[in-house]
């Protein structure tokens, strides 16, 4: 790793191929660890939302004391255009577009035709593997995956993903930068679909529907069975420390008879393939899991917005390293002198 190396935002210039929710708010993280962006829209109408939601973004964390200046002073390192040869000059690009090979290719032979060959390229994908899209690109070695999680510009997670063909020691300089976007990284070495969290994740989704689909439990069982149990501890600690601090040997007890039990199907669920067909997207249109008058929607909208704010907060208080500063911080045990 570079851990020695000193690296200064304001001389690493960015560009953001795709300003949907995602795009604006990794705009926004990088704006306010001090990077010049050049914000790229391939799809005309994102240019009249764009500037506005990242100024939203860049409010609320002045509020919420992430930053301590005002919007503009951010917004006058941001260049928001549909040309993609601004990106000359950028160091990285990040795209964040559909998750389509087709249109990702396509952004790309764009994007190279502009870079340095010295910059490097990366994704926002969470679907399609990294040596997958490596390949749609001229130059593999420096192409990764940077899977963030929304709100980008306030949860501390990153994962960088490096595909067959890339560069090790320049995945481990993203891993550098990355602490600097206020993320706590980690670094996927060998490209697997999904990564680490989405294979993690879907599998509790995968376990969850079933059990509504069985009839063991209702949609709202199961969400308050997640939120007072995992939600408890999952922003101290992952799930290896919990099986630490827990004792291992119950779960090798309670494996043994679980294991064999869990839904292991390789098809999507018809619960959530009904809701899909249905048009259902969630709180977006107010049809999902749950049923929602639009005014609730938007409700859950704003609340998991203030929740985001909140909970980066209490992170902050137990970063990863806490138990290691308070070791440091312990007075240091004087020998007994032998005689």
């Amino acid at each position: 790793m570079m851990g020695d190396t000193q690296l200064n935002a304001a001389e690493i210039k960015i560009g953001v191929v795709g300003l949907g929710l995602m795009g604006c708010s990794i705009t926004t993280c990088l704006l306010m660890a001090g990077h010049p962006v050049v914000a790229v829209a391939p799809v005309s109408v994102d240019l009249t939302f764009a500037l506005k939601r990242i100024t939203k973004h860049l409010q609320r964390s002045r509020r919420e004391k992430l930053v301590t200046r005002a919007p503009d002073f951010y917004l006058q390192h941001l260049h928001i255009t549909e040309d993609y040869t601004q990106l000359q000059g950028c160091a990285l690009v990040i795209e964040c577009t559909l998750e389509n090979l087709d249109i990702k290719k396509s952004v790309y032979s764009k994007i190279e035709a502009v870079i340095d060959k010295n910059a490097l390229l990366a994704s926002n994908t969470s679907a399609i593997p990294i040596s997958i899209l490596q390949q749609q690109t001229t130059h593999p070695s420096r192409f990764f995956g940077l899977h963030w999680a929304e709100p980008s510009h306030t949860t501390r997670f990153l994962e960088v993903i490096c595909g067959n063909e890339s560069d090790i020691a320049k995945g481990e300089y993203l891993y550098e930068l990355s602490h600097l976007w206020g993320k706590e990284p980690t670094l996927v070495r060998k490209d697997i679909r999904g990564f680490i969290t989405n294979r993690i994740m879907y599998a509790m989704y995968r376990e969850a529907i079933s059990l509504v689909e069985q009839g063991y439990a209702t949609v709202e069982d199961v969400d308050r069975a997640c939120r007072n149990n995992a939600g408890y501890w999952m922003t101290l600690v992952g799930v290896f420390r919990w099986m630490d601090l827990t004792g291992v040997p119950a779960y090798h007890t309670v494996m043994k008879d679980l294991f064999p039990t869990l839904n292991n199907s390789t098809e999507v669920p018809k619960l959530i393939d009904d809701i899909v067909k249905n048009g259902g997207k969630g709180v977006a249109n107010a049809h999902g899991f749950h049923s929602y008058t639009p005014e609730e929607a938007k409700l859950w909208e704003e609340t998991f917005t203030a929740f985001s704010y909140d909970i980066r907060k209490l992170a902050l208080k137990y970063p990863e390293d806490v138990v290691k500063k308070k070791l440091k911080n312990l007075p240091k045990k004087n020998p007994k002198l032998k005689t």
